[in-house]
């Protein structure tokens, strides 16, 4: 199982987040958030390894900015946490890793997600909001039983300390990634270390059992 951490926007917490070692590490241009990067200087990011995907969190937002941002900081992956068309997704795949966010009520219709195979290469699915991501809350993960294309997927939204043993439970084969952000913080934006580690442990011993199951 990889590790996301979402939403770093200061300096010496992307380095403290950095010596953790998550596959990935996400950074949010989404002005309408109190983790966007604003001001980040592209150099916050030089010290990341070269093994950990930067990737930048997007809204809605124009493909030449996308572009931009990516050349700015070095992106390697986007996830687009809006309502990006699968064409939109798909102009950008094989540039970048391509994640696309959708928000999972008990409602939702995995159906939709039929349109964006070839335009991607992973899904996440967050709890739904009006807010696109950031709530803290969990959504019943059992609807996962419903998804059944072969696009890899990123689990996020509410995962804590306090339930992070669940995810044990959640055995889809697609099943890639957890992404970790508000429930680790102390405030906005600034991870708490701490809680992380404690995380890190509990899931890379899930990821050993399971590779010594199978």
């Amino acid at each position: 199982m990889k590790i996301k951490v979402c939403g770093l926007k200061h300096p010496e917490n992307i380095k403290a987040v950095a010596a953790l070692q998550p596959h990935y590490m996400g950074f949010i241009c989404y002005e309408r958030t109190p983790r966007y990067i604003d001001t980040l200087s592209a150099d916050a990011l030089v010290p990341i390894s070269p093994e950990i995907h930067k990737a930048g969190v997007f809204v809605n937002e124009t493909a030449e900015n996308i572009s931009s941002l990516i050349e700015q900081y070095g992106f390697d992956t986007i996830q687009l946490h809006g309502d990006e068309s699968p064409e939109f997704a798909g102009a950008f795949k094989g540039k970048v890793t391509v994640i696309k966010a959708f928000g999972v009520d008990n409602d939702f219709d995995f159906g939709k997600l039929n349109a964006y195979a070839g335009h991607v290469d992973y899904f996440m699915f967050d709890t739904k909001t009006s807010i696109y991501g950031g709530s803290g809350k969990a959504f019943n993960w059992d609807i996962l039983n419903k998804y059944t294309l072969d696009i890899p997927f990123f689990l996020s939204g509410g995962i804590s300390l306090d339930n992070i043993e669940e995810v044990k439970n959640i055995t889809h084969p697609q099943f890639y990634a957890v992404d970790l952000n508000s429930r680790f913080e102390d405030e906005p934006g600034l991870k708490n270390i701490q809680k992380l580690e404690k995380a890190f442990d509990i899931i890379k011993k899930q990821t050993i059992r399971d590779e010594i199951r199978s």
